[in-house]
């Protein structure tokens, strides 16, 4: 099971590296959580993920050693769970996270989700 995790991990990557060079992604399978900090984001802007609509993309997706400068800050991720489907802006990155998981921020999850269920089986692209 690890070995078919980490295949799923290594393709959601390079769908993404494909559309940040091509500008065009596949969708990825993959988990969501959520969080409410507040502070300064890996783009370089105040962000409270306690009120605001945004995501926080996999660390291994980020390309430039400068966060605040890489293309990821000027995408957004489309999140689809049970048929509903939202678009949040990439506001910050999610150190802890597989490739094929992204963290949303709390109203964002909570549109889509309870909170208390706490990680959710989504499909997401980057826009």
């Amino acid at each position: 099971m690890k070995s078919a995790v980490k295949v799923l991990g290594a393709l959601a990557s390079a769908a993404v590296l494909s559309f940040v060079f091509s500008g065009t992604a596949s969708a990825v399978s993959g988990t969501a959580s959520w969080y409410n900090d507040a502070g300064y984001g890996a783009c370089g802007t105040q962000i409270n993920a306690g009120t605001q609509m945004l995501v926080a993309a996999p660390a291994a997706l980020w390309t430039t050693p400068n966060p605040n400068n890489d293309p990821l800050c000027r995408k957004s991720i489309r999140v689809t769970y049970n048929g509903k489907t939202i678009t949040v802006p990439i506001k910050d990155k999610c150190p802890s996270c597989a490739s094929n998981k992204i963290d949303l921020s709390q109203p964002a999850f909570s549109s889509l989700a309870n909170t208390s269920v706490g990680i959710i089986n989504v499909t997401w692209q980057i826009v």
